[in-house]
């Protein structure tokens, strides 16, 4: 479908519209560099800028990838921005995945078809508000002691590595090859991390046998003077990002000390912001993203929207923001309070927004989209199957148990997620304080014998817990990874436990169970077990329901409203975290393609907390604060 487009529709900085020849079997000639003598772009020899959004691919089925780039090209942008996840396509050392939702390139076509250029972000890291920023987990098991975006060698054997497969995939995408990506991003935000001049170097280097000059390499950093000193490097393109409520000129001013000539650029101007579990959804005024995105389109800038539509973080792909001190993981959803919602849909911010690019770019012969329809598939009874701690749990979920003096890290375990089961025994003591002490990464239910005592937690910094005696020698730890750290200093987030002492005498011969949980289905005549209502004391339990879906399937809601904390799955489908009682996600997103006709399944994996009631429910609308 779709091939017979033949050219690629964009419009010149001044204002025309020009045809651009897409196909290869021409002789016309592709291009994409910068006019320094006019600060301007030129886009196969035409004057040119672009008015962008960023969509991650892996962040929306491939069903959705046409739906929500043509409703970004109706809104009047003429590119889209993506990054690239090295652990999407590297999940496991040589262990390359290109298709399905991860079809890169059939990505960049569909984004060609649809009358887009594209700005491709490769990394190797990427931030992204995604687990350990991009990269993949297997890189801390394999060199422990690995210097993350450094010219470390043994990190730049692998990122060479892994940027000679991406540039396989995309190389027939460069626009000096005639496809859609006409930049290519060195790194991402590098002088907000460090200044390793010569990793940059070698990274451009690397870029440059791969690209040559069938596309523009640029950086991207923040406005200011420090951060562009160290994230910009001779040979790119230095550009600079910031959001509305700021002062433009005074921002493009400190792009214009380290880039004095060519067009001026906002690779990421937020029209929205990310938002973590336990603080209240974060939106941005409409009123000052027009306001701004005016001003500079009013410069002659290029812009690029990020996100003008954010999507899903499905599974265990959320990261956090911290440190060694401070730990903050992000929601499922990846709404960002963007132009097009997590489920596509138009808000008001997007007109707004398409009104403004109308006075400098002309509109595209599209219909505009509508709020497409959402399936209420009512409430669904989930009954308890399994506890993850009975033998038959740990024989039908666990991935892997191992022995050792001391507790393991998770990349120890070759886990990449979710949870870790620590089992030992404690020591017998005379004291009438008995504290129990062990530093988290990042949430641990603490249970003595077979009862839940309390909740041991990186984000407030509670290591420690009292155990009021008389007391039971055995000891388990459940821990829970909720996301490794996608920026900052502390990238390399080893997940576990380290330096648990009981009265201050440390804890030894620990047994550990890891499972991994990545996409859980069962058999539907499964019997139920015996289990609480309210606090689960004596462990996880294992969920399932059924529904039932009337016709074709819609996209829908699921409300974990009344639940404790845990990861939910539709066929098979990991829907990603839910935290209600934390919030402010209160929905899970489900989209179409994870459901069929008939008889659909339904699986919680529950750690703290059922209702007496056991149901959840499918409904239209989402839910981001408990006030909506």
């Amino acid at each position: 479908m779709w091939s017979f487009l033949l050219a690629l529709t964009v419009t010149s900085a001044l204002g025309e519209v020009v045809n651009i020849p897409v196909n290869n079997d021409t002789h016309e000639t592709f291009g994409f560099e910068v006019d320094y003598t006019n600060d301007q772009f030129l886009l196969d020899g035409n004057p040119f800028r672009y008015v962008s959004g960023s969509f991650h691919y892996f962040r929306a089925p491939k069903r959705y990838w046409r739906d929500r780039l043509r409703k970004m090209r109706a809104a009047g942008l003429n590119a889209v921005s993506t990054y690239v996840e090295w652990s999407l396509h590297e999940p496991v050392e040589n262990e390359w995945h290109w298709s399905g939702d991860k079809d890169l390139g059939e990505f960049l076509n569909i984004a060609q078809e649809e009358g887009l250029l594209v700005l491709l972000r490769p990394g190797p890291y990427i931030c992204a508000e995604r687990d350990f920023g991009g990269l993949p987990y297997w890189l801390l098991t394999r060199v422990p002691d690995i210097i993350l975006r450094t010219n470390d060698p043994r990190y730049m054997h692998y990122v060479e590595r892994y940027l000679d497969k991406v540039f396989e995939v995309v190389d027939p995408y460069l626009r000096g090859n005639g496809g859609p990506i006409i930049m290519v991003q060195v790194e991402n935000e590098y002088g907000s991390y460090a200044c390793d001049t010569v990793y940059m170097d070698r990274l451009r280097n690397i870029m440059n046998e791969k690209i040559g000059t069938k596309a523009l390499l640029y950086t991207t950093d923040g406005s200011s003077p420090g951060m562009l000193r160290c994230g910009s490097i001779s040979g790119a393109y230095a550009t600079v990002d910031f959001g509305a409520n700021t002062n433009v000129a005074k921002n493009f001013e400190t792009m214009r000390m380290y880039q004095p000539r060519g067009p001026l650029v906002n690779s990421e101007f937020y029209p929205g912001w990310l938002t973590h579990w336990q603080e209240p959804f974060q939106r941005v005024d409409t009123n000052a993203v027009t306001r701004t995105l005016d001003v500079m389109l009013s410069m002659g800038a290029s812009v690029n929207m990020y996100m003008f539509y954010g999507g899903t973080n499905f599974g265990y792909t959320s990261g956090a923001n911290g440190d060694n001190n401070a730990y903050s993981p992000q929601i499922t959803s990846y709404d960002y309070d963007a132009p097009l919602t997590e489920a596509g849909d138009p808000t008001p911010k997007y007109f707004e927004i398409r009104n403004v690019i109308s006075k400098y770019l002309p509109l595209p012969n599209l219909t505009l989209p509508e709020v497409s329809p959402k399936g209420n598939y009512g409430s669904v009874y989930l009954s308890p199957v399994s506890n993850l701690f009975s033998p038959s749990g740990r024989q039908s979920f666990a991935t892997i148990v191992l022995q050792g003096i001391e507790p393991l890290t998770f990349e120890a375990f070759n886990l990449p997620h979710w949870l870790v089961l620590y089992e030992t025994n404690l020591v017998n003591t005379s004291s009438n304080l008995n504290i129990l002490h062990a530093m988290v990464r990042d949430r641990a239910l603490v249970y003595l014998g077979d009862n839940l005592i309390g909740t041991l937690n990186r984000t407030n910094n509670v290591y420690d817990i009292s155990i009021e005696g008389p007391y039971q020698n055995k000891l388990k730890l459940l821990v829970e990874n909720q996301g490794r750290l996608n920026y900052g200093s502390g990238l390399r987030d080893f997940k576990g436990i380290s330096d648990v002492t009981f009265n201050k005498i440390p804890l030894t011969s620990w047994t550990m169970t890891g499972y991994r949980l990545d996409n859980v289905s069962l058999p539907n005549n499964l019997p139920a077990i015996q289990t609480e209502s309210g606090t689960l004391h004596h462990g996880p339990v294992i969920f399932l329901g059924n529904f039932t879906v009337n016709g074709e399937p819609l996209d829908t809601y699921l409300n974990t409203n009344g639940w404790g904390k845990g990861v939910a799955f539709v066929n098979g489908n990991n829907l990603g975290r839910y935290w209600p009682v934390a919030g402010p996600q209160i929905t899970l997103y489900v989209p179409a393609s994870f459901l069929k006709t008939g008889k659909n399944q339904l699986v919680l994996v529950e750690l703290e907390y059922a209702p007496s009631n056991r149901k959840m429910k499918f409904q239209v609308n989402p839910i981001f604060n408990n006030t909506e």
